[in-house]
């Protein structure tokens, strides 16, 4: 949710967290968070996840079913049955009302107003889904992980958001994936 009366944001200049509640993944930690968007100071609330099929805001709405092929059905599969109750918060997430999803924002600031917050799609993550060794068929990663064609052509980072804390790690294994032979 976003807020841009000029009065509220004005109140707050910082990033500040609570706690995710009992039995909701860690993704969920609800936080206010003063950002720039168009130049424009704003007050930010989240996060609550969404849906769309598309892989990148500007994709296909076929992306997600044209990514299912014979040889991923299964790991597809047995990530949903694996992570049942991830699925079951997500939907519920996504069938939350503004009014359901104000009453979150009200344990932040208690005289929050509804006409002061939009919804607003703030960003998309592609989740990481893979057979492992340690985990087994369709297991879901939490984390960030650089993937790359085998000759070094392309690379993409997908997973979790990757911030200062990752930034390094990530370009050295794109220069070591992407750049060996230079």
């Amino acid at each position: 949710m976003v807020c841009n009366n000029p009065e509220v944001v004005a109140q707050h200049h910082g990033k500040v967290y609570g706690k995710a509640k009992v039995g909701a993944p860690p993704m969920s930690v609800p936080h206010l968070d003063t950002r720039f968007i168009d130049n424009k100071k704003s007050l930010l609330f989240g996060p609550f996840a969404g849906f769309s099929p598309k892989f990148l805001k500007t994709g296909s709405m076929f992306d997600l079913i044209t990514s299912v092929k014979p040889n991923n059905v299964l790991t597809m599969l047995a990530a949903g049955a694996k992570e049942m109750p991830l699925t079951k918060y997500l939907i519920q997430q996504v069938m939350l009302s503004k009014e359901q999803r104000m009453e979150e924002l009200r344990e932040f600031i208690p005289n929050a107003k509804s006409e002061d917050w939009d919804l607003v799609v703030a960003g998309q993550r592609v989740q990481v889904i893979k057979d492992t060794a340690e985990g087994g068929k369709g297991t879901l990663q939490f984390g960030t992980e650089v993937v790359s064609a085998s000759d070094g052509s392309i690379a993409a980072l997908l997973g979790a958001s990757p911030g200062a804390s990752t930034a390094v790690h990530v370009m050295l294994e794109v220069i070591n994936k992407c750049f060996r032979n230079a």
